[in-house]
């Protein structure tokens, strides 16, 4: 899927687009298709470590959510969408969902419960475009995985070092609590997670 033409896309246009079966994942950033770097062997596992601890929360406390194999954000500009390395979802909310069923598309912010993005050499996505997005989607937990350090000073302090960033929507902006090391993440969306940062940076290695 190559973007031919300067001229911006729109999200209908993207979707349309969109290889069935490709082997690389693609989103959409502010009307441009970008293919996405594939992840890390590290990466892969971060990431389906904490989807793993995800679903034992969600099945331990018999919660309405559940996390897709697959789901594309509409952003709220019609020019972006994003596929997280992680995102659950309210089931009772997907029936507002009109993209849900035949596209695997959410467009409204009360449908997730929490978005996951692991950090890698595009960590200016995760710290920029989508955090601003998300926001203003209303997406009320998300969590930014740096689990190397590798985003810029302002967002991780200096010296830099793994940090998990956790954005929460108080009165329609994020409010950002960051955890590093031993410190037990506390989640809104899981209040009864019990992780510390430095299991899930590591994945119990």
């Amino acid at each position: 899927m190559i973007q031919a033409l300067l001229k911006p896309i729109t999200f209908d246009e993207f979707i349309a687009e969109y290889p069935e079966n490709s082997e690389c994942r693609y989103e959409l950033h502010n009307g441009a298709i970008i293919e996405m770097p594939k992840p890390t062997g590290d990466h892969s596992e971060v990431a389906g470590f904490i989807i793993a601890e995800l679903n034992f929360e969600i099945r331990k406390d018999e919660k309405s959510g559940f996390i897709p194999r697959e789901c594309i954000v509409k952003a709220a500009n019609e020019m972006s969408g994003y596929e997280p390395d992680a995102v659950v979802l309210n089931r009772q909310a997907l029936s507002n969902e009109s993209r849900w069923k035949k596209e695997s598309v959410i467009t409204i912010g009360k449908s997730v419960c929490l978005i996951v993005e692991v950090v890698s050499t595009n960590w200016r996505d995760d710290y920029g475009y989508k955090l601003v997005d998300y926001e203003a989607l209303g997406i009320p937990e998300y969590w930014i995985v740096d689990y190397l350090g590798l985003g810029g000073r302002r967002y991780i302090g200096d010296p830099k070092q793994p940090t998990l960033s956790m954005c929460r929507l108080v009165d329609g902006e994020y409010q950002i609590q960051q955890f590093r090391g031993n410190d037990r993440i506390k989640s809104s969306a899981f209040p009864n997670l019990d992780l510390t940062a430095h299991q899930i940076f590591n994945a119990q290695r």
